[in-house]
This record gives structure tokens, C-alpha cells and sequence, in this order.
């Protein structure tokens, strides 16, 4: 089955409008997996610094009562 050269131009072209639109849809999503790395550091260095917290008001002498964290409210 032979093609004439405008078919085989036309396929050509759709393959090429396909070959970008994969390419682009590809930079898409590196960005969004970099923008979500980066949230998943930011939210490691948070929970690094709430145990930290945690840790440091544990070894502050006697447990602490719950009844005293009540909002002013209750």
C-alpha cells in the first residue's frame, strides 16, 4: 500500500503536533513535581521543628495539665 507524499506529510505534521504536546504536557509535570518537593521539604522541616518543640516542653519538669490549655471560653 503505497502513500502519496501528502499523507505522509499530513501524519508527519499530526505526529509532530502530538511529539509537542507530549513535551509540554512533560514540563508540566516536572514543575509540578518540583513545586510538590518542595512543599514535602518545607512540611519536613516544620514537622522537624514541632518534634522539637514536643521533645523540649516534655523535659520541661512536670506533665502538663490539659485543663490549663482551655480557651478562655470553657
Amino acid at each position: 500500500m503505497e502513500h502519496s507524499p501528502h499523507d505522509v506529510t499530513e501524519r508527519l505534521d499530526a505526529l509532530e503536533i502530538k511529539a509537542s504536546y507530549a513535551e509540554d504536557l512533560l514540563e508540566q509535570l516536572n514543575l509540578t513535581i518540583y513545586r510538590q518537593q518542595q512543599q514535602i521539604d518545607g512540611l519536613l522541616a516544620q514537622l522537624g521543628q514541632l518534634r522539637e518543640q514536643v521533645q523540649s516542653a516534655g523535659q520541661g519538669g512536670a506533665p502538663r495539665n490539659l485543663r490549663d490549655e482551655l480557651p478562655p471560653h470553657y
